[in-house]
């Protein structure tokens, strides 16, 4: 349920990106860069689309299954094994209409190194769409499983995280993300909360109308209030 909802929020925005884009280049063919795009999942969908998509991935166990899935879709699709921070390395600079980085920057040593990286391979307006975890929410979770330092600790920790067994590395509000994106020299637009209340309510109710919540995840996604506390926060932003 949880990936379901990611999706469907997430694709609403990017189909917008994708026609924009589009449009704005004359070409129904894009070039996408998915960074840390594992097994495809968003990197298969777009080419069989009919976009010209290039995985950059550490995992070879992942590109590998990647290349399987793109197969069994009947796509083409470039794998290459590699941080974020390599982007420039192994894509041609100013090559990229859109680069996915979706719960990258996260994990990787220097988030700033990996957004420059990314506006490097990006055609001057071209797109960056950024899924990452989100501070507020952690400190929202921690206290409704009733760790409540934990939670205060979300909200004072530089990195967003409630203690040393804590499995993500950083976490990010809002703000934090824009000032991080404004650094690398992008221009922030859509912000979007993915999971507002998917990971809120009980499973039982989820499960028991799937549709009625993606359809109020899809609504929720750009409140000014709402978006502040999803579990992944969406940004967009351009080059």
């Amino acid at each position: 349920m949880r990936d379901a909802t990611r999706q469907a929020v997430v694709w609403e925005a990017l189909r917008a990106v994708l026609s924009e884009r589009a449009a704005a280049t004359g070409r129904e063919s894009l070039d996408i860069v998915d960074a840390g795009g594992g097994t495809g999942g968003f990197a298969v969908p777009l080419a069989k689309l009919g976009h010209v998509v290039t995985v950059v991935d550490p995992t070879p166990d992942s590109l590998a299954a990647l290349e399987r899935r793109a197969a069994e879709t009947g796509v083409g699709v470039k794998g290459l094994q590699g941080d974020a921070a390599d982007l420039g390395d192994l894509i041609a600079p100013g090559s990229a209409d859109l680069v996915l980085c979706h719960s990258v920057l996260e994990y990787v040593e220097d988030p700033a190194g990996a957004l420059g990286a990314v506006a490097g391979v990006l055609r001057p307006g071209g797109v960056v769409s950024v899924l990452a975890a989100n501070s507020v929410a952690a400190a929202v979770h921690r206290s409704l499983a009733g760790h409540f330092d934990e939670a205060r600790r979300v909200l004072s920790d530089p990195d967003g995280r409630w203690g040393d067994r804590d499995p993500t590395p950083r976490r990010f509000s809002r703000d934090a993300l824009a000032a991080l994106l404004d650094r690398a020299g992008f221009t922030v637009g859509d912000v979007h909360g993915v999971r507002i209340f998917a990971d809120l309510v009980p499973g039982m109710l989820a499960e028991g109308d799937p549709d009625g919540l993606i359809a109020l995840e899809k609504e929720a996604a750009a409140h000014p209030v709402l978006r502040d506390i999803a579990t992944l926060l969406h940004v967009l932003a351009h080059r």
